[in-house]
């Protein structure tokens, strides 16, 4: 399934795949600059890349969070990464109308983890042609995932993958259950790990999520010694000043470390 992916390299290295850029487009230079910096260092380490920023945020706590800065706007500055930095882009789609509207500036389309069950969306976005990432509701098994997913194939596409971002786990935390890696799997499709909304602190009482940025590299370890297709992780040169989730971000200074550390265990994984 991956090969269908335009422009998408390294897959002959038998290392696992990356989703990773900002949360969201927030401008056209520093989201080039991220694009560029993850582009250098994953054809350093030889990863196949998928660059990753929504074009807006659908789903924010307040009215008053950043959402975006225009549709269009943000979606021909992915359309220039695609182009420009020849990398492979992924970004979210909320609603039947934009699957062929965004399906025209990217590669993957990906539907929320609230959005999943979703009949007439994941049919849309089946419709595309594009290769569909679904990631898995909070409030879902594991193992319920194989329905969503056969919408989209039943509609015509087999190019889908499934996303693991943690479930909920009371009110204002998510915990990862790395049997449900495992119970995906099981479809057959390619599983990716969301680190970093895996991280999330969800429902906070000032109307901001939060996150445990530190646990980063643990999640992302025990993902790669389950046996993950891929890693997904959003990622900035400062998180704090972030205008989504960077609460719960990876800071890119750390990026090529982390994932450095991710190949060796990799490599293991594959010698045993």
């Amino acid at each position: 399934m991956l090969k269908s992916i335009p422009q998408i390299k390294h897959l002959d290295s038998m290392n696992f795949f990356l989703l990773a850029g900002p949360c969201i487009v927030e401008g056209e230079e520093i989201t080039l600059t991220i694009a560029e910096k993850i582009r250098v260092i994953t054809d350093k380490l030889k990863i196949p890349f998928v660059f990753k920023a929504s074009y807006k945020k659908a789903n924010r706590s307040r009215l008053d969070s950043f959402a975006g800065i225009g549709d269009e706007n943000a979606l021909k500055i992915l359309e220039k990464i695609r182009a420009g930095i020849k990398v492979p882009v992924i970004t979210d789609i909320h609603s039947v109308e934009e699957a062929a509207m965004a399906a025209e500036f990217v590669d993957i389309l990906q539907i929320p983890a609230f959005l999943c069950r979703q009949t007439e969306l994941l049919v849309a976005a089946a419709r595309t042609g594009k290769v569909i990432n679904i990631k898995k509701g909070q409030f879902l098994a594991p193992s319920a995932m194989q329905f969503a997913a056969n919408k989209v194939i039943e509609s015509g596409n087999k190019k889908v993958m499934l996303t693991e971002r943690g479930t909920t786990f009371g009110y204002q935390d998510l915990v990862v259950d790395y049997r449900g890696i495992i119970e995906m799997k099981k479809t057959g499709l390619p599983v990716v790990l969301d680190i970093t909304h895996s991280l999330q602190q969800p429902n906070q009482s000032p109307g901001v999520t939060g996150g445990k940025p530190e646990l980063i590299e643990t999640i992302a370890r025990a993902g790669i010694a389950v046996g993950v297709d891929g890693i997904f992780l959003e990622t900035h040169p400062e998180p704090s000043s972030a205008k989504s989730d960077g609460a719960n971000m990876l800071n890119l200074a750390y990026l090529e470390d982390l994932l450095s550390k991710l190949v060796k265990i990799r490599q293991t994984i594959l010698d045993l």
